[in-house]
């Protein structure tokens, strides 16, 4: 077994290596601009983009011409949010948003009020969701928008995205899905919703090349680009295409569909044998959103009493986070936590566990065992002092 061992598969995954196998070819030998339309260089790379597009889309359920190509996540909700409100801003000003989205959402949302837009953002319950019947209050007449994420990052806890997405459409407002944490682990369907982000390097492809898919028709979208420049990706994104990193996220893409749904039963059981381990390590221990439907594989752990960086400096064996990555190296209060509740004590006494692709049972039994060992000392340090 290597140490350390990797568990914060939601901050980051390892490419693959067949999607490796697949991108490497492109740095080399096929190095071709894809915009080239003269020559068989320029031909071989947009033929693979082409193909890569229409194994991204079969994984979302979607048109391959309404995936657009991004740098990762972050740039496509920017295009989705920044892009929905220029070309919208004449029916309205309005948008709505949920308090425990990632950063790149609320951040967006943030630069639009600095525009003159007003933005909503709702509160969850104690489980973690927003309800449809939430988002349908917060909505009037002015609203153009609507972000709501499919599954959280720190919690794994998943929203009623078909029936938030139904309550958006009779509204006739845009619903935007940060599906980056979703897509790949559990089933992900384009059908509810007009805009969805997700990133390559969540499921198994290289950080640096994400998507946005967009709607062509019932209704049609349209989104002012962020990126001004040679018009490449239907005008919506100038700049020169990473074929590479579009190749291994084509390629990562088959393989999640293709894992699906063994994968996630192998992952969800592990998961539950670690929770119930936890909670009997540590009297008052409790899951995070527990009580919501989750991600198979995200654990989130709150040992009141146990200071996460106390437990995590006993924990050197593991590679695990307080929180999400983006947010991790702040030094505050996790806002998803805040959000469902949690005192900043017990914010701060929160660990988030993720497993993926590569975990193993005895990785599995390694980790509760250095976990229960930590508590442990913990426990008995505590004691002594």
């Amino acid at each position: 077994m290597k140490l350390p061992l990797y568990l914060d598969y939601n901050a980051t995954t390892p490419v693959d290596p067949r999607a490796l196998e697949r991108m490497l070819p492109y740095f080399s030998e096929h190095y071709g601009n894809a915009s080239s339309k003269a020559h068989a260089f320029g031909w071989a790379a947009a033929e693979a983009v082409a193909q890569a597009r229409e194994e991204l889309a079969a994984l979302l359920g979607a048109e391959p011409e309404a995936i657009l190509f991004t740098s990762g996540a972050t740039e496509a909700i920017n295009t989705a949010v920044k892009g929905a409100a220029e070309v919208y801003a004449p029916k309205g000003r309005h948008v709505v948003t949920v308090a425990t989205e990632h950063k790149a959402v609320l951040g967006a949302c943030r630069a639009l009020e600095r525009r003159g837009f007003t933005v909503t953002t709702l509160p969850v319950g104690p489980d973690g969701r927003v309800t449809p019947e939430a988002v349908a209050e917060a909505m009037t007449d002015e609203t153009i928008l609507v972000a709501a994420m499919w599954a959280n990052n720190e919690t794994g806890v998943l929203h009623p995205v078909a029936e938030i997405g139904a309550v958006v459409r009779a509204r006739g407002a845009l619903f935007l899905c940060d599906a980056t944490q979703a897509v790949g682990k559990i089933p992900v369907s384009v059908e509810n919703v007009d805009l969805l982000a997700c990133s390559a390097h969540k499921f198994y492809g290289p950080k640096g090349v994400g998507a946005l898919y967009v709607r062509r028709r019932r209704p049609r979208v349209r989104l002012a680009p962020l990126l001004d420049g040679g018009g490449q990706e239907g005008g919506l994104r100038g700049s020169t295409l990473n074929v590479p990193g579009i190749v291994g996220m084509g390629a990562a893409a088959t393989l999640a569909r293709e894992a699906l749904p063994e994968e996630a039963d192998r992952l969800r059981a592990l998961r539950d044998r670690m929770e119930a381990a936890f909670l009997e390590a540590h009297p008052g221990a409790r899951i995070n959103g527990g009580d919501a439907p989750r991600l198979p594989q995200t654990a989130s752990v709150t040992f009141p009493g146990v200071r996460a960086d106390r437990l995590m400096a006993r924990l050197r064996a593991l590679a695990l986070s307080p929180g999400s990555a983006c947010s991790s190296g702040s030094g505050k209060p996790s806002h998803v936590l805040k959000a469902l509740g949690l005192s900043d004590d017990d914010a701060a006494a929160t660990l988030r566990f993720s497993l993926g692709r590569f975990t193993t049972e005895a990785e599995a039994t390694f980790a509760l065992r250095a976990v229960r060992e930590a508590l442990e000392t913990l426990r008995e340090e505590s004691v002594e002092a």
